[in-house]
């Protein structure tokens, strides 16, 4: 029988991450761990086996996600258009990682990445992946002054003039470059769907789809404007590796696909089932790092 993820009082129970409330208009669940209490303030303590392994970057300095605020962004006349250019035939397949599904790329040729925007030089598309909630009020990782959205899209790039492959540039200095794309409620999402479609054949922890070919760059909003800040990955290792770029505008999907999200399961075969949800990191401190916009805002939460 599955179980739901708990929310709110009540004993703990295992493979939910959540964060602290917030300054939401919604009551958002508190963070809390899976059989014991954090160690860390602003760290996951949970027994789900991304989290119990060496965590190197820790309290680091720069570590996401954070929450941004439109009054202390910085607009930088310098940031030029991010180049996005996206070859669909190197889609390979999707997958449930055990944390969330992601889709995977061939990342052996130049033929698909992003360039310019913050980037010093082309960056490979490797993956994207989605973080959602257990409910609509809640769900991504970054927040924009205190609002959270229901889900938020991931697209992850790796740096290949400074590292031979993926693998080392995730945890090396400007190794990675990750697109962040807002999720909110509204009209169904045609592109969407057909990742949707896919997700009951990779219900189950390590179980895999082929996609065929697919272009991400239909799941980017019309508007390019965007947030950039230095930070780390959201996961174990938590390296600080990451150029982030988080888009002004969220994209509109429909009630029923988020709801597909939440058919998966954190568990495999056999194994205790887990409904997957609430696979986000809790808030960090932005300390003295700066987050800058390639658009001009004219007071807070508007832009020209």
């Amino acid at each position: 029988m599955l179980r739901a993820t708990r929310l709110g009082r009540g004993p703990h129970k295992p493979l939910a991450i959540l964060r602290h409330m917030g300054p939401l208009r919604a009551v958002r669940p508190q963070l809390w761990c899976f059989q014991h209490s954090c160690a860390e303030k602003y760290g996951s303590c949970a027994r789900h086996p991304l989290w119990t392994g060496p965590v190197s970057s820790l309290g680091g300095t720069r570590q996401s996600p954070i929450n941004i605020q439109w009054r202390d962004s910085v607009y930088d006349p310098k940031l030029t258009p991010l180049r996005v250019s996206y070859d669909a035939t190197s889609c390979r397949y999707l997958w449930n990682t055990g944390y969330f599904f992601q889709v995977e790329f061939d990342d052996s040729s130049e033929e698909s990445g992003i360039s310019g925007g913050p980037l010093g030089n082309h960056y490979r598309l490797k993956q994207f992946h989605f973080h959602w909630g257990a409910a609509n009020a809640w769900g991504s990782e970054h927040m924009v002054d205190g609002h959270a959205y229901p889900a938020e899209l991931h697209l992850v790039h790796w740096n290949p003039v400074k590292y031979e492959n993926y693998k080392e540039a995730t945890v090396g200095k400007d190794g990675l470059a990750v697109i962040g794309v807002f999720l909110k409620l509204g009209a169904r999402h045609e592109t969407l769907q057909r990742l949707v479609d896919l997700l009951p054949d990779v219900k189950h922890k390590e179980t895999q789809v082929p996609v065929g070919p697919f272009d991400p760059s239909s799941l980017l909003p019309a508007c390019r404007d965007y947030w950039t800040y230095p930070g780390s990955l959201t996961t174990p290792p938590l390296a600080e590796s990451v150029t982030w770029i988080i888009q002004k505008m969220p994209i509109e999907v429909a009630p029923s696909q988020l709801a597909a999200f939440r058919t998966l399961l954190f568990s495999g075969r056999g194994e205790e089932e887990e409904a997957m949800a609430n696979n986000y990191r809790p808030l960090q401190p932005l300390l003295d790092r700066k987050v800058r916009a390639s658009f001009r805002a004219t007071r807070i939460g508007r832009t020209e």
